[in-house]
């Protein structure tokens, strides 16, 4: 098994009404740095971006009742990253979770690094929809 790491945010929006204002793969662009400022091309059940290390693949869960965000990372060295996300209720709120799995080989600097920029890109999150 995998260690792994699960971020949490608060935001003051019906959980509900944030699931849908963000789980469009459009969306993702405007807050995942990973993914760039370059928009998301889809592909069959695969969406595709420029990055600034080349084209990232990723694949989505559907749509759903849940709030289930899970997404699936290609960075095109030939491995699927698993990026679990859940946008549940909490009381008039929402609370986002995401969960970071330490890859094989992944030193405790780079697991360090790769939590800070989740960070900050759901920092950015937060920004876009509460302004």
């Amino acid at each position: 098994m995998l260690p792994s790491h699960t971020l949490s945010l608060t935001i003051m929006r019906h959980w509900l009404d944030l699931y849908e204002t963000v789980w469009k793969p459009e969306f993702f662009p405007k807050w995942v740095s990973a993914i760039g400022d370059a928009p998301l091309q889809p592909e069959g059940n695969i969406w595709k971006a420029r990055g600034a290390d080349g084209v990232i693949k990723v694949r989505f869960t559907e749509h759903n009742a849940f709030g289930v965000m899970d997404h699936w990372l290609d960075n095109g060295f030939g491995k699927e990253i698993y990026m679990p996300m859940r946008i549940v209720p909490n009381q008039e709120g929402a609370q986002v979770l995401l969960t970071l799995f330490r890859q094989p080989f992944t030193s405790d600097e780079k697991f360090r690094q790769e939590l800070a920029t989740i960070e900050q890109d759901l920092q950015k999150l937060h920004q876009l929809v509460t302004h």
